[in-house]
């Protein structure tokens, strides 16, 4: 089968390797649509495990089902999770399903951007979700990165009226800046440095953009009628965005760190401000199960313009123009690898 082989951003190659063969309690799927996230073209994360086939935001049909599997058949339209949690370690009945060690080691095989997928066993027991009719393939591709977005504004507690901030207007802060709207957000402010995703943050509902190096709280104060944040969410990977977001949230308010940081690369927290001001730093990673479903079925009644995200339909032989594209960050924001086209 073909697949498209990443040693690093900017050489991605369309290479052979054996179509997967599956065992007891395993499945074979056929990648229908794959979407390249902004965590596929971190090259500090990923060229150290180079060369690999990345992709994990996948909708796909069942092709083959393994012996011992009763809950799926052959025809099915499913998205799979690529990491699932125990469901049973003091992390996971903790909330904390992200942190699981089991979710940290499991993956289907190989990446989203092949033409075939074996999803093993484990994976098929809590990672694997019917598409319901509703919802397309393409559509599927949004259920993982929703689901990390949904968890991320439940854990910060947001709450309908707040003013939401998000620094960063790439497809992950376009999905925070629609949830917020969606959610009932009182006041929604966007930024980014570059005019194309500012304009596209306006349109999937932010009330005010401004540019990110502009980002001061006079500015923010000005922007939401002399107050600052409630809540922030930094989705953009900067030192000086973690620094902007300090300045940007209001007393008793919450900084999302939904982007991270290069290892290494660290930003000064100002210690008094951040405890006179009872101010919350929150980090986020992934979504668990119970966000999946509520993704899912957000996707399904049509809540969010998703669909209006994806600007590049691509099959799998330009992956790499793809990672160009989303590496670029210029007049891209939703980059779908469509691997039987």
């Amino acid at each position: 089968m073909r697949v498209a082989m990443y040693y690093n951003n900017q050489d991605v190659r369309l290479e052979e390797m054996p179509k997967p063969r599956i065992g007891h309690g395993e499945l074979l799927v056929k990648v229908l649509a794959s979407g390249i996230c902004g965590s596929d073209v971190m090259e500090w994360y990923r060229i150290k495990k180079a060369p690999r086939v990345l992709g994990h935001e996948i909708a796909a049909e069942i092709t083959e089902v393994g012996e011992g599997v009763k809950k799926y058949q052959v025809g099915d339209r499913v998205f799979v999770s690529h990491h699932v949690p125990c469901n049973t370690c003091h992390y996971c009945l903790g909330g904390h399903h992200t942190v699981c060690d089991t979710l940290r080691s499991t993956n289907f095989d190989p990446g989203g951007f092949a033409e075939y997928i074996r999803i093993p066993e484990i994976n098929v027991d809590r990672g694997v979700f019917i598409l319901p009719e509703e919802v397309s393939f393409e559509d599927g591709v949004f259920i993982e990165p929703l689901a990390c977005v949904l968890r991320g504004q439940r854990l910060a507690g947001f709450q309908p009226g707040q003013t939401v901030f998000v620094m960063g207007s790439g497809i992950s802060g376009l999905l925070h800046i629609a949830l917020a709207r969606f959610s009932g957000a009182g006041r929604v402010i966007a930024s980014d440095i570059n005019e194309y995703r500012l304009e596209a943050a306006k349109k999937f509902g932010a009330d005010v953009v401004t540019d990110a190096k502009e980002v001061n709280p006079t500015r923010v104060r000005k922007m939401n009628q002399g107050r600052l944040s409630d809540l922030v969410i930094v989705c953009a990977g900067t030192a000086s965005a973690y620094s902007q977001a300090m300045q940007s949230v209001d007393r008793g308010g919450t900084i999302l760190s939904f982007a991270p940081l290069e290892p290494g690369l660290n930003f000064s927290l100002p210690f008094f401000d951040f405890w006179n001001d009872g101010i919350n730093l929150l980090p986020t990673y992934g979504g668990s199960p119970l966000d999946i479903e509520r993704a899912i079925e957000l996707i399904r009644t049509q809540r969010l313009s998703l669909r209006e995200m994806i600007t590049h339909r691509l099959p799998l032989a330009e992956t790499g123009t793809g990672f160009k594209l989303v590496v670029d960050a210029k007049e891209s924001i939703k980059v779908v690898i469509e691997p039987h086209r």
